[in-house]
């Protein structure tokens, strides 16, 4: 497992850009990664999940950045919680589409 991740690789994980990673990193006090030598940005997995909480609270749930930042300040735990079950629940119905695709493609494969 990796220790840091690039903006780009955190990027790609989490499907936003750049420029929206570097705007938050400004926004939220809790995303804070580190910066080498040169300023480029080195991302922890603690960095990751202070984005994946950003991410739930504004494009999930729709709140603005000044309510998300309040809501991280007057209750996280309630969000880290909201945010692993929406996680969980994305999961399985990732798994249950699957089940039905299989289905499906047993279905018409049957004569």
């Amino acid at each position: 497992m990796k220790l840091y991740y690039s903006i780009k690789e955190v990027s790609q994980m989490l499907g936003l850009n750049a420029p929206t990673l570097r705007y938050w990193e400004k926004e939220f006090k809790e995303i804070a990664p580190q910066k080498n030598q040169k300023g480029i940005r080195l991302y922890r997995k603690e960095d990751i999940e202070q984005i994946r909480l950003v991410y739930y609270l504004l494009k999930v749930r729709g709140m603005t950045i000044v309510g998300a930042r309040q809501k991280l300040k007057d209750n996280k735990d309630e969000t880290v919680n909201q945010v692993e079950i929406y996680n969980r629940l994305d999961q399985i119905r990732g798994e249950l589409l699957s089940l039905i695709d299989a289905l499906d493609a047993y279905d018409t494969s049957q004569p």
